[in-house]
């Protein structure tokens, strides 16, 4: 669901570029009252692993579409709502600014849409009252269907919203809203599959780390966090670096309902300055555009001329390492910061 420059007006990617660095504000201030040193590690290492799994699309039967991991529930289970929030931004931005995965003038409203609906809405309101104690895998696996799904359904609604309001005549309002709606309702129930197995694990090894993010209160100094630590950085590893190679070839669910609607998976780009001067700079920091070496000799950069299933390829391997270490570096740096700016140890 990351959403390409062509999608939005400069005035509506400029609004929502004002209200996700609000909200990166709010979390950071949020944090600063609260961080714990001990998470501050897992932070890099979660994003690290969201990054990972971003990369593995996975084929949503009957439909010719496909879907990703957001991970935005599982990030907020674990770490709380302001943490979870600055590392999906930390995800996000790495994806963009390097990869070419998302727009950069689209990028506030892609940290808007994957952040602050499941950090700041779907976890509090329908994860924690729905798992309660959390300490039953039947009630952690109904939280995370509910809240993966609704937090997901409210992206879906928000780039349909975002669209319109940009004026996107080729995108009529009900149409996208039915395919977005509906091929995402499909997707938010492996998300929530996928994070109800992941805090269940979790959960089964190291229950005081969800219970302190649901209490915002430091994991307590006796219990060692190095397993799951260690679990995080295999799982990235494996995942982007190998099980990447297997990420579904059809278009995501966002693509898939742009074709469905004008014949083809992406709109002509804006020709405005402001989107000329975003994709002047993507243009400059990107390096693994697409998560695949550059192309030459005519083929367009980051495409296959016919894409291979599964894709053995070292870029993609390399990016997956890369990205990740880039995440993890960025995510870990965002919660060392924040900390140093609070000016004292957290007790």
């Amino acid at each position: 669901m990351h959403m390409a420059d062509a999608l939005l007006s400069p005035a509506v990617g400029g609004t929502f570029w004002a209200g996700t660095l609000g909200t990166i504000g709010y979390a950071s201030n949020k944090l600063k009252k609260q961080i714990d040193d001990r998470k501050i590690p897992l932070m890099g290492v979660l994003g690290a692993f969201i990054f990972a799994s971003q990369m593995i699309n996975f084929t949503i039967p009957g439909t010719g579409s496909s879907g990703h991991l957001g991970g935005g529930m599982i990030l907020a289970v674990l770490l709380g709502p302001h943490a979870a929030f600055l590392v999906m931004a930390s995800v996000l931005t790495v994806q963009a600014l390097f990869f070419a995965d998302g727009g950069l003038l689209a990028l506030g409203c892609n940290i808007w849409n994957l952040g602050v609906y499941p950090c700041y809405a779907a976890y509090p309101l329908i994860y924690r009252p729905l798992a309660g104690d959390g300490r039953g895998p039947g009630r952690i696996f109904l939280a995370s269907m509910a809240s993966a799904v609704i937090g997901l359904q409210m992206g879906a609604f928000s780039v349909v919203l975002e669209t319109l309001l940009s004026g996107k005549t080729e995108l009529p309002f009900r149409a996208f809203l039915l395919l977005m709606q509906s091929i995402h309702l499909a997707i938010g129930a492996v998300e929530g599959f996928v994070t109800a197995g992941v805090i269940n694990y979790v959960r089964a090894v190291r229950p005081e780390l969800p219970e302190s993010s649901a209490m915002a209160q430091p994991v307590p100094a006796q219990v060692s966090l190095r397993n799951v630590l260690i679990a995080f950085v295999v799982l990235a590893v494996v995942a982007g670096g190998v099980l990447s190679w297997f990420a579904s070839t059809h278009p995501d669910g966002l693509e898939w309902s742009i074709k469905k609607l004008t014949g083809k998976g992406e709109l002509h780009e804006s020709e405005h300055v402001v989107a000329a001067a975003a994709k002047s700079v993507q243009e400059q920091t990107v390096f693994l555009p697409d998560y695949g070496f550059k192309a030459t000799e005519g083929v367009p950069k980051g495409k296959k001329e016919t894409p291979a299933w599964p894709g053995v390829d070292a870029g993609t391997s390399l990016s997956g390492l890369i990205g990740g270490l880039l995440v993890l570096a960025v995510a870990f740096g965002v919660g060392w910061g924040i900390r140093a700016f609070r000016g004292k140890k957290t007790v």
